[in-house]
């Protein structure tokens, strides 16, 4: 949790968002609804903090699953720093 609040804090993240990038960071989440169980939040939050990060360029969306809405990403060399 100190990671994602760091990186909240330096990036102006928000909470979710940061999440996103840690959980993704250390092989713990790559999509979206691993994530929001991880977390036990709500999958429409989680997707749309996955919508902004790849707007911003923090990750990319590798595949979507149209029935489940269900995001598959990784972090884009930004979203690494």
């Amino acid at each position: 949790m100190e990671r994602v609040a760091d990186l909240a804090g330096r990036a102006g993240l928000p909470g979710i968002g940061a999440g996103i990038l840690v959980a993704a960071d250390a092989g713990e989440a790559t999509d979206s609804r691993a994530f929001a169980r991880l977390l036990g939040v709500a999958h429409a939050l989680v997707l749309r903090d996955c919508v902004a990060l790849e707007e911003a360029g923090l990750i990319t969306v590798e595949r979507r699953d149209a029935r489940t809405h269900r995001l598959f990403y990784s972090l884009t060399p930004a979203g690494r720093a």
